[in-house]
């Protein structure tokens, strides 16, 4: 099948390179010249495990392209991918605006029966608003269909190639049968291809990642409940998890949620149920925990030291989540801007995600190339993102480059009681020192 993917950000890239490797003829548009030539010179701009390789191989095989010339590869394709930005505007709302214009320049250049897919995570009644553009702009037969994305950074190719369902929001019963070609070479290990109405389709994107959302921040209210009352989150975790009905998924307390999902999607779902008439007292609880969180974390280093003027310290990890450089909404910026405002220095690594902080920090932190290098005479270890790496130390050597053996845990990579055996002060989340 030829295909158009309008939008090679983070989305398009795997949807396009996910496609391809099935056999389709791909084309991936953008409007930026210079992504386009770094594309069409087999480099990503994003790192995401497994990605490169499949762009490479794609490349090479002839069945994966890069272009600017957005009229050309749609008048070519049977099926085109909306899959643009839609970032958080001014109110907490997504701003789908890349949207519409995306759905524009596709109505004008179309020249035959058409499937307009919605790839990007739009709110309630955004594909009556894309069909309307469309039907305004052609004369030619066409279907939108909602096609939302369940990937998760550091695994989306495998969660493309690999999906636990794929969701079709279809106003025809062509369009979803085209869908559900397109699908089948994906789910053939039984993943249900779930064909549903519009909004509801629309919906089921935000519900998902809301839920997650809720599950990381019920977890961290619960952690901060044991902190009071002296329990261990780890053993409260382990005893919930192991309930069939909960499961143990997004079940670890941390720092807080990032990335340029959860967040943004639980603020647009609160203003999607606002615009409805109805205030969802939960999700601006889920939001209101998630933000207090990296608060907590900066409240305890605080309390060790008191005033942090002075002090030297070490942060292992700056993006949101291990096996991604994206650094959107990390927790690791709110804490590093407050430790830095309060007279603190800091000297950082990330696997990843050092040129995206310096793009957000500049000169303002020391950056190393080696996590052992960022703790070499610091007063205390922050551990902001869990990366395999930071999981199994050298203790000794640990201990021996601090000018101070103190950890401030936010990841709950270890058990207190073995950094006490390594004459560590280490203070996690949701255990006792």
């Amino acid at each position: 099948m030829k295909i158009t993917v309008v939008g090679t950000g983070y989305v398009g890239l795997v949807v396009g390179a996910g496609l391809a490797e099935h056999g389709n003829d791909v084309v991936c548009v953008d409007i930026d010249p210079e992504k386009v030539r770094t594309l069409q010179r087999g480099k990503i701009p994003i790192f995401e495990p497994g990605l490169e390789e499949l762009v490479k191989r794609n490349r090479s095989e002839k069945r994966l392209s890069f272009t600017l010339e957005l009229t050309k590869a749609v008048r070519r394709s049977a099926v085109v991918f909306i899959a643009v930005s839609t970032p958080e505007g001014e109110s907490g709302n997504a701003d789908i605006n890349q949207v519409f214009t995306a759905a524009r320049d596709i109505a004008r250049a179309i020249s035959g029966f058409t499937v307009v897919v919605i790839k990007s995570t739009v709110p309630v009644g955004t594909a009556m608003r894309v069909r309307e553009i469309i039907d305004h702009e052609t004369k030619h037969p066409f279907s939108v269909v909602n096609n939302p994305e369940f990937l998760k950074q550091g695994a989306a190719v495998d969660d493309f190639l690999k999906p636990a369902r794929v969701v079709v929001g279809a106003e025809d019963s062509l369009g979803a049968e085209i869908m559900k070609r397109l699908y089948v070479p994906l789910t053939r290990t039984g993943a249900p291809i779930l064909i549903m109405d519009h909004a509801s389709a629309e919906l089921a994107k935000y519900a998902a990642n809301a839920m997650l959302a809720t599950r990381v921040s019920f977890m961290n209210d619960i952690a901060n409940v044991a902190e009071q009352v002296g329990a261990n989150i780890d053993s409260v975790r382990h005893a919930i998890a192991t309930d069939p009905r909960i499961g143990s998924a997004f079940l670890f307390p941390g720092v807080g949620y990032g990335g340029s999902c959860f967040p943004k999607d639980v603020k647009a779902l609160q203003n999607t149920a606002r615009a409805s008439g109805y205030d969802s007292k939960l999700l601006a609880a889920v939001e209101a925990i998630n933000d207090g969180q990296w608060v907590r974390f900066v409240d305890k280093i605080r309390a060790h030291f008191g005033a942090l003027t002075g002090k030297k310290l070490g942060v292992w990890g700056l993006a949101f989540k291990p096996r991604t450089d994206d650094m959107r909404e990390a927790p690791s910026v709110p804490i590093i801007e407050r430790l830095l405002a309060e007279g603190a220095t800091v000297q950082a690594y990330d696997p990843q995600a050092e040129q995206a902080a310096r793009r957000i920090f500049g000169s303002s932190l020391s950056y190393v190339n080696r996590s052992y290098d960022a703790i070499k005479g610091v007063d205390a270890l922050l551990i902001v993102t869990e990366w395999n790496e930071f999981r199994e130390l050298d203790f000794e050597k640990v201990r021996s480059l601090m000018r101070s053996p103190v950890i401030f845990d936010g990841r709950n990579l270890f058990s207190p009681e073995e950094m006490r055996d390594h004459g560590f002060v280490y203070v996690s989340i949701g255990r006792q020192s």
